[in-house]
C-alpha cells in the first residue's frame, strides 16, 4: 500500500498514519499522545530521508521537475508532525515533551545537515542551477532555484569532507543549547510568583491589575491571595501601579535575572559556549563574523548597515531618555523619594507624568479594550483591507481549552483556519507569536494555511471580560497582521510561502497592522465601555495619539540596546572565552547605557537570539522593518482614505501574498515606488530634530 505524502508507516492508532478526515483537516488534537508524537518523529525523519534519497538515486539528467520541484514534495509528513509539536512546545509543553524536544532537536540538525551537505544532491541542485538561463522558468521558479541552491551554499555543501563534519558537529551543538536556553528561561518565568498575602502588598494596584493577580495566585494554588508572575500581562501594570517600591524591586529583579539564577537554568554557560560556536560556523563558511554571515541574507546585507541605523535613533533615544529621566526624578522627589530613579521605579513614575501631562489613566482607559472587540476589530481590518470574513468554528477543538478557531473565507472561497490562543498559563512560554500548523502552497493542489496566533494577556475571572492595554491591544493587532501575512499567501511552493521572507523584511506586514488600531474609525466603532457599552470619546482617541510619544526615550532605548548587545555578540571574530554578562556590561558601557533603564531583553533571557537561530545578529529587524512600516502607512493617509481600496490592493498583491517570490526591497518598491528613508520611523518615535 502505497501511503499518502503527510501519512506515515506506524500503528493505526497513531493519528499520523493516517491522513486527517477533521473539518479543514485540522489537527485532532484530541487523540494526540506525547508517545504519537515520539513515535511519528522518527518515522518522519526516515521518511524524509528515504525520499531525499530517490531524488539522489533518480538516474534521469537533473532537472527542475525531478530535482527541485521533488524537494518541495518531500517532507511532508516530517513537516505535519513539526507543526504539531513546536507549536506544542511553545504554547502547551510539558516535561514529556520537553524530554522529546531536547532528544529531537540534535537528531534533527543532524538530519538537515546530511542532507543539505549531501554531495550527490548539491551536485543534482548546482546542475540545474548552471543550467537555469536555458530552462524556461518562470519567475517563482526561478526564484525557487534560487533560494534553493543558495540554500545549499549556506548549509556548507561546499566546504570539504573535514570542514562538513565539523560544520554538522556545531550545528547539533547549537540546537541542543537553543533547546536548553529556551526550556531554561520558560522554566524560570513558571516557577516564579510573587504570592502576596496581604492587602498592604496591593497597594496603588487598579481593579484590573488586582483581579489579574488574583486569577495567577488561583491558578497556582493560592486561592485567596494575589501572585505576581513574569507574564508581561501581570509585570507591567504591577510595576506601574504598585506603591510598595520594595515589593517593585524584588519582581522586576525576578524578571530581569530570568536565566542567571545559578544552578540548572542558568543560561550563561549556554550564551558564550553559542556565541564562540556561531563564530566558528561563519569562518568555516567564509565570512568574517556571524553577524556577516546572518546579514548576507537580508535586506541589511552588512553589519556596517545595520550599525548605522541603530546608532541613528541611540543618539536621539538617549538625549530623550534623559530628558524623561530628569521628569521622573523630579517628580519623584516630590513626593518624597530622594534617591535615583532604579529600573524598576521607571515604569511607576511614567505613568504618574502621563496622567498629568496628558490626563490618561490605564484603569480608565482600560474597560474600553475588551479582548473580543479588539479581536473583532482585527477581523474587520482585514475585511475592509483585504475583503476577508471570520467564522468561528465553536465545534473544532484546539489544543487547550482556551484556544479559539475562525474559519477564514474571502467570499465564499475558504482562505485557511486561524487559531487565538490569548491568555498567559504555566505552560506557555513568555511573549506572544505567529506560527502555522500548516502552510501554504499549490504545488500538487490546492493546500490552505492553519495559523495560530499565542499571546500572553492576563485571564479574567470567570464571567468577567479581559481588558488589554493599549500595548495589548497593539500586540493582538501586531501578531495579526503576521497572521495575515500567512493567511493571505498565495504561491505555488510551500518553501516561499508566507513569512518565508528575509528576517528584517518578515515584521513589515506586523508593524504595518498595528497603525489600524489607533484609526478613528476601529476605535469609535470597537472600543465600546465593558460597563455602558459607550464607544470611547474622540477626546479620549486624541489624547492616546498624541501620548505615542511619550516615554519613547525609554523605549527605544530599550530595544535598541538590546539590539546593539545582539549584534556585538554575533561581530566578534575570535570570541574565545567569554563572560556573557561581562560582556553585556562592557558594550552598554561603551554605548553609555543610562543607569535608570535596563534592555529590553537581558542576554541571558534574549530567546529571540539565543533559543534557536531566528533572531541572533538580527534583532535589529523589528526597527528595520519599522522604517517600511512607517512609510508604508504614509502610502494610506496620503491619499486621505486609510482603507484605500487602490493601495490595499497594492499592499496584498506584493507584500501579504507574495511571500518570499521576489526580493525584499523589490517587493516594497513595487508596493511603494520607492524605498523608504528613516524620516518617518524618527517622526513616529518622536526622536526627529
Amino acid at each position: 500500500m502505497t501511503l499518502a505524502p503527510e501519512a506515515l508507516d506506524l500503528p493505526a492508532d497513531n493519528p499520523f498514519a493516517r491522513v486527517w478526515t477533521t473539518p479543514f483537516r485540522l489537527p485532532p488534537f484530541a487523540e494526540i499522545t506525547t508517545d504519537h508524537i515520539r513515535a511519528a518523529f522518527e518515522a518522519a525523519l526516515a521518511k524524509h530521508r528515504a525520499e531525499i534519497d530517490a531524488i539522489v538515486a533518480d538516474p534521469a539528467v537533473p532537472d527542475f521537475a525531478n530535482t527541485i520541484e521533488a524537494l518541495e514534495r518531500a517532507g511532508r509528513a516530517l513537516s505535519r508532525v513539526g507543526g504539531v509539536f513546536y507549536n506544542l512546545t511553545g504554547a502547551h509543553t510539558n516535561e514529556a515533551l520537553q524530554a522529546i524536544e531536547r532528544e529531537m532537536s540534535p537528531l534533527t540538525s543532524r538530519h538537515w545537515s546530511a542532507i543539505m551537505m549531501d554531495p550527490k544532491l548539491f551536485a543534482r541542485v548546482d546542475a540545474v542551477n548552471a543550467r537555469r538561463e536555458a530552462l524556461g522558468l518562470d519567475a517563482e521558479q526561478a526564484r525557487l532555484l534560487e533560494r534553493t541552491h543558495r540554500g545549499f551554499i549556506r548549509s556548507g555543501a561546499q566546504l570539504d569532507a573535514a570542514g562538513k563534519a565539523r560544520l554538522a558537529a556545531i550545528n547539533e551543538r547549537l540546537a541542543e543549547l537553543g533547546t536548553r536556553f529556551g526550556q531554561n528561561v520558560l522554566k524560570d518565568e513558571s516557577s516564579y510568583a510573587l504570592v502576596i498575602a496581604d492587602q498592604d502588598g496591593l497597594a496603588g494596584l487598579p481593579g484590573f491589575v488586582v483581579a489579574a493577580m488574583a486569577q495567577a495566585a488561583s491558578d497556582r494554588g493560592h486561592e485567596g491571595r494575589h501572585a505576581v508572575t513574569l507574564s508581561r500581562s501581570i509585570i507591567e501594570p504591577f510595576l506601574t501601579f504598585s506603591t510598595r517600591r520594595d515589593l517593585r524591586e524584588e519582581a522586576f529583579l525576578a524578571w530581569s535575572r530570568r536565566g542567571e539564577n545559578g544552578g540548572e537554568t542558568d543560561n550563561r554557560a549556554i550564551v558564550a559556549e553559542m556565541v564562540r560556536l556561531r563564530a566558528e560556523k561563519a569562518t568555516l563558511l567564509g565570512f568574517r563574523t556571524f553577524a556577516h554571515f546572518k546579514l548576507d541574507d537580508s535586506m541589511a546585507k552588512r553589519p556596517e548597515n545595520v550599525r548605522e541605523l541603530l546608532e541613528l535613533v541611540w543618539r536621539p533615544a538617549k538625549m530623550r531618555a534623559a530628558r524623561e529621566a530628569a521628569e521622573l526624578a523630579a517628580l519623584a522627589q516630590s513626593e518624597g523619594e530622594n534617591g535615583p530613579i532604579r529600573p524598576w521605579d521607571w515604569r511607576h513614575y511614567a505613568e504618574k507624568v502621563r496622567q498629568q501631562t496628558y490626563a490618561l489613566d490605564e484603569a480608565v482607559l482600560k474597560p474600553y479594550l475588551q479582548l473580543d472587540r479588539i479581536i473583532a476589530a482585527a477581523f474587520d481590518v482585514a475585511g475592509r483591507l483585504f475583503g476577508l470574513s471570520f467564522v468561528e468554528q465553536r465545534d473544532l477543538q484546539g489544543y487547550h481549552p482556551d484556544v479559539r478557531i475562525w474559519e477564514v473565507r474571502e467570499g465564499e472561497r475558504h482562505i485557511g483556519l486561524f487559531i487565538g490562543d490569548y491568555f498567559a498559563r504555566a505552560s506557555k512560554r513568555s511573549g506572544a507569536w505567529m506560527s502555522a500548523f500548516r502552510g501554504q502552497r499549490k504545488l500538487d493542489g490546492e493546500t490552505r494555511p492553519i495559523i495560530v496566533n499565542v499571546c500572553n494577556f492576563a485571564k479574567p475571572a470567570e464571567g468577567q471580560p479581559a481588558l488589554l492595554s493599549v500595548d495589548d491591544a497593539r500586540t493582538l493587532f501586531h501578531e495579526f497582521g503576521h497572521a495575515l501575512h500567512g493567511l493571505l499567501s498565495d504561491v505555488r511552493y510551500g518553501s516561499l510561502a508566507g513569512t518565508s521572507v528575509s528576517r528584517d523584511f518578515v515584521e513589515l506586514p506586523s508593524q504595518l497592522y498595528e497603525h489600524w488600531f489607533l484609526t478613528p474609525e476601529v476605535m469609535q466603532r470597537y472600543c465600546l465601555h465593558a460597563q455602558t457599552g459607550e464607544p470611547i470619546p474622540a477626546e479620549l482617541i486624541e489624547t492616546i495619539k498624541r501620548a505615542q510619544t511619550f516615554n519613547q526615550g525609554f523605549a527605544t532605548v530599550e530595544y535598541t540596546s538590546s539590539a546593539l548587545v545582539d549584534l556585538a555578540f554575533h561581530s566578534l571574530e575570535q570570541p574565545g572565552e567569554i563572560d556573557a554578562l561581562g560582556f553585556e556590561a562592557a558594550e552598554l558601557a561603551r554605548l553609555g547605557m543610562p543607569a535608570e533603564i535596563t534592555m529590553r531583553h537581558r542576554t541571558p533571557h534574549f530567546t529571540h537570539v539565543f533559543s534557536g537561530d531566528g533572531y541572533s545578529a538580527g534583532y535589529y529587524s523589528y526597527l528595520w522593518s519599522e522604517v517600511m512600516d512607517a512609510d508604508a502607512f504614509n502610502a494610506f493617509t496620503e491619499t486621505g482614505d486609510v482603507f484605500s481600496a487602490e493601495i490595499a490592493a497594492r499592499l496584498k498583491r506584493y507584500i501579504y501574498s507574495a511571500g518570499d517570490t521576489r526580493d525584499a526591497a523589490e517587493a516594497y518598491t513595487l508596493f511603494r515606488g520607492r524605498l523608504p528613508t528613516p524620516d518617518a520611523l524618527l517622526a513616529k518615535r518622536g526622536l526627529a530634530a
